[in-house]
């Protein structure tokens, strides 16, 4: 092995991951497939290990490959800032910013806040992929995600923008014709409406002077997005504990009611994570500090 890296290789490399497509890093490197190929097959051959499985319609990475993608993201990130920065073009942030962020929040949140940035940055455009499913920011090559969550600790870098209230909601008549509930584990004798994304059935915390509940509720329905409950809700099927973007406008408008404000809903806010290391590209540092500003409710 030489004594120096192939920064290419692992350039190239990154790109196919982050576009999961030879051609589509080819079309944007401004090289061919075959180049591409070739220089990814050259990293395999130093390397000793086979980067991707390979079939006529899917591209997945290897044990290999995932190892050594989050590196090679970083290689890539690092020499495109590093050249912006030396640019006399990088006080002008320019080229693609890919955002991941959860549907509900993403149509009702950060839609609107969208044209201001474009508007202020003509040259920045933005790759957004909505989805309330945890997407792998490295793997998918993302330079940033929005996520409304109580983050375990890991290797992304987070910022918490602000909390996130939750409320215990349903429609007026339901509570009317059910009761109002004046203690969380009586939760347990409704119907619930609830929220998931993954295979475990949904769990309500609450906490109040140091007392603890859980509940498991028994569901009605159930979804992988928080949106399609509310029709369900004022309808009067039954209960559901759902954050403020979701369920603030029908309590505004009186078509839900939320219970039990004395009792605190298990913590969770919305962050901004991105992948480790630095430095950025200032396209995506000019992002950042948009949506830190524009959500937090300090702007």
């Amino acid at each position: 092995m030489s004594k120096l890296p192939d920064l290419e290789g692992l350039a190239v490399f990154a790109k196919v991951v982050e576009l999961r497509s030879f051609a589509a890093a080819a079309d944007e490197l401004s090289m061919s497939k075959a180049t591409v190929s070739k220089a990814v097959t050259r990293l395999e051959e130093r390397l000793g290990a086979r980067l991707f499985n390979r079939t006529s319609r899917r591209l997945a990475l290897t044990d290999a490959g995932q190892s050594l993608v989050e590196r090679a993201t970083r290689v890539l990130a690092e020499a495109q800032a590093a050249e912006e920065e030396a640019s006399s073009q990088s006080s002008a942030p320019r080229g693609v910013v890919r955002l991941a962020a959860p549907m509900s929040l993403g149509i009702t949140t950060l839609g609107p806040v969208l044209p201001g940035f474009l508007a202020a940055y003509p040259e920045v455009s933005i790759d957004l992929h909505l989805s309330d499913a945890t997407v792998d920011l490295v793997g998918a090559g993302f330079d940033m995600a929005l996520r409304v969550a109580s983050l375990p600790d890991s290797s992304l870098v987070a910022r918490r923008l602000r909390s996130v209230t939750r409320y215990v909601v349903a429609s007026p008549d339901y509570w009317e014709l059910q009761g109002r509930p004046r203690h969380p584990a009586h939760l347990a004798e409704h119907r619930g409406v609830t929220y998931g994304h993954q295979s475990a059935p949904e769990t309500w915390r609450f906490t109040q002077a140091g007392e603890e509940v859980s509940i498991r509720p028994r569901a009605a329905i159930r979804a992988n997005n928080g949106d399609v409950l509310v029709p369900s809700l004022v309808a009067g099927i039954g209960v559901a504990v759902l954050p403020d973007f979701i369920v603030g406008p029908a309590i505004a408008e009186g078509k839900l009611e939320a219970v039990l404000a004395d009792w605190t809903a298990a913590p969770i806010a919305l962050h901004l994570v991105m992948p480790p290391g630095g430095p950025r590209p200032a396209r995506v540092e000019a992002l950042a500090a948009y949506l830190a500003k524009t959500l937090s409710g300090k702007s």
